[in-house]
């Protein structure tokens, strides 16, 4: 990293003083070059760049849905400092060993955070990614129309760009989006502010132990939407679920709604990484029909 570039950066952000003393590689996903910055009156940042012609306005859509998920001050979110085309410069925390009730007060402060961030529309005030792929993110009044139209529909298109029509994952894909309201119904419930993109890499312990969440993919959205990349992956547990449902429960047939909440992700990786996860797909569509 260029230190004088770095320096100059510094000079616009407010209330930010010292000098530059260490710069340190940091670990940021396939998308970032990651630093962990040190200062000379012993702050610590951590600085994320990349090329913005490739995914602009990524840092400014995080920056915003850094804040809001911050504001209601259930969950700890790294505190943003500065967001550019360019750059990213949020405040480093020390990472600890978690709490031994760790995944509890995971679920809890999701819980907390959804009840405090509810909207009667589904989207966000700007768009964002999800990994690379764009997501649009413009306002509509009906979460299954939102659902359909602005998550499964393009992650569909983005497939049949690759695969052709004729693919038995875009032809049950369509049985999927015609039976949607069918799939996702339920009673109607607020849209609430998701971190989007929940997985173990994007999420760890401070120094105490508590759960700190970042990289987020953020939106308003149904609640269960939340669970479907946590469970993808794992690194939540059934006690984080049930630390969750204590606050805020789920409604009776939540398990096949995260199903499709679930799928989407696992599309959106199969756009992005390949035929390894195309498998994957069509099992959790069949099981889905």
């Amino acid at each position: 990293m260029d230190v004088k570039a770095l320096e100059n950066l510094f000079q616009n952000i407010p209330h930010l003083e010292g000098n530059i003393s260490r710069i340190d590689p940091a670990m940021g996903g396939s998308i970032n070059q990651s630093y962990l910055v040190t200062l000379d009156n012993g702050q610590s940042l951590f600085v994320k760049t990349h090329s913005a012609q490739t995914i602009p306005g990524m840092y400014a859509a995080e920056a915003k849905a850094l804040n809001q998920l911050a504001e209601p001050g259930v969950i700890n979110v790294p505190r943003c400092l500065y967001a550019s085309d360019d750059y990213l410069v949020l405040e480093a925390f020390t990472e600890g060993r978690p709490a031994p009730d760790w995944q509890v007060q995971m679920g809890r402060g999701l819980a907390l955070l959804h009840q405090a961030t509810q909207s009667a529309r589904f989207g966000f005030d700007c768009d964002n990614y999800l990994g690379t792929t764009p997501q649009d993110n413009t306002w509509r009044d009906d979460w299954i129309s939102f659902c359909r139209e602005q998550r499964l529909a393009p992650q569909f298109t983005l497939y049949a760009q690759q695969a052709g029509h004729e693919d038995a994952l875009l032809k049950k894909g369509e049985q999927l989006l015609n039976q949607l309201d069918e799939v996702l119904a339920g009673d109607p419930e607020p849209g609430v502010l998701l971190h989007g993109d929940l997985w173990s890499g994007n999420a760890a312990a401070n120094a105490k132990g508590a759960p700190v969440i970042y990289d987020p993919a953020s939106y308003y959205g149904h609640r269960e939407a939340e669970f479907g990349m946590m469970r993808l992956f794992g690194g939540f547990d059934q006690v984080c679920e049930a630390a969750y449902q204590e606050i805020w429960p789920f409604q009776s047939g939540y398990d096949r709604r995260i199903e499709v909440y679930r799928f989407y992700h696992q599309l959106n990786h199969l756009n992005l990484f390949g035929s390894s996860y195309y498998e994957g797909c069509l099992t959790t569509l069949k099981r889905l029909l």
